[in-house]
């Protein structure tokens, strides 16, 4: 039996995404690739693991058991790796849309003085787990919650919501945005990563329709052409600058809670650190600000 890593992950990650698609995205390859992967894994232990239909992919009782093992599998040689990155001296943080936003810089500086030979690095990802699931990252910062037990979360601060429209909308002209300025208009979403969602609003003052995008750069392509209007976080708003787009604040928008995410159980000093720096970020009361 020659079973790799690669399958594993790649298992693993179509499990997660719950299409070969989302799953190629999240690895960051062919969809080819990961089916052939499965298919290899599948072979190798000589039993059927997923169920494929047009609509779905379910696992088998066989492969309910094989994922789990294949996760406590991916877990072990992510700690493992983690072991040898420290002695590198080097943090990988995970991170979707945007990392901190117009804070990123200032955790960098404070990093680099108070951890001179240990190297941040920042891993942008798609996946569910923010990169935590194959060792892509050892902290992920995520605008969402995180049901997985396997996976601890602090949560750091909280950010406001800005609306991003075309620069020739008119709703570009106002100083700042209501939600019910978004009532009847199309309105750009991510639901695997993004932090909007149509429940956000109430009564008939809401979206006309979803347009579904992935990632980020989808999401402002979009906007930026008129297709649609778009609502993320301060963070999107100041680390995605895009011709074309402009943000305003909404001001009756519920705010966004920032949690950092790390395997449960990681005794690292690292992450720690890496936690406390970021939550000095947001201040004492780690709320909300105007960019």
């Amino acid at each position: 039996m020659d079973v790799e890593l690669r399958y594993l992950r790649a298992l693993v990650a179509v499990v997660e995404a719950q299409t070969f698609t989302d799953a190629a995205i999240d690895l960051g390859t062919s969809q080819a690739a990961v089916s052939r992967s499965v298919a290899a894994l599948e072979r190798a232990l000589g039993v059927r693991i997923l169920q494929r239909t047009t609509r779905s992919i379910t696992p088998t009782p066989a492969g309910e058991r094989i994922i789990e093992h294949a996760r406590r599998v991916l877990s072990e040689i992510a700690l493992l790796e983690r072991a040898a990155r420290d002695q590198n001296s080097e943090l990988k943080i995970g991170y979707a849309w945007s990392a901190l936003g117009a804070r990123t810089a200032a955790l960098q500086r404070e990093w680099a003085l108070t951890h001179p030979d240990v190297s941040l690095v920042w891993v942008q990802t798609y996946a569910a787990s923010g990169g935590l699931e194959d060792g892509s990252s050892d902290v992920a910062i995520v605008r969402r919650p995180i049901s997985d037990n396997r996976f601890a979360a602090t949560f750091i601060g909280e950010e406001g919501r800005y609306a991003a429209v075309a620069a020739e909308d008119p709703l570009a002209r106002r100083r700042f945005l209501r939600m019910a300025d978004f009532a009847g208009r199309t309105l750009a979403v991510d639901l695997r990563t993004g932090t909007t969602t149509e429940d956000l609003w109430t009564g008939s003052a809401r979206p006309a329709s979803l347009r579904q995008v992935q990632g980020v750069d989808e999401w402002l392509m979009l906007i930026s052409t008129g297709q649609a209007i778009g609502m993320s976080s301060e963070a999107t708003a100041a680390q995605n600058p895009r011709p074309g787009v402009v943000y305003r604040l909404v001001r009756d928008a519920p705010s966004i809670s920032v949690f950092l995410v790390s395997r449960r159980g990681d005794p690292s000093a690292l992450a720690a650190d890496f936690t406390r720096l970021a939550r000095k970020t947001f201040g004492p009361d780690g709320t909300a600000e105007t960019m």
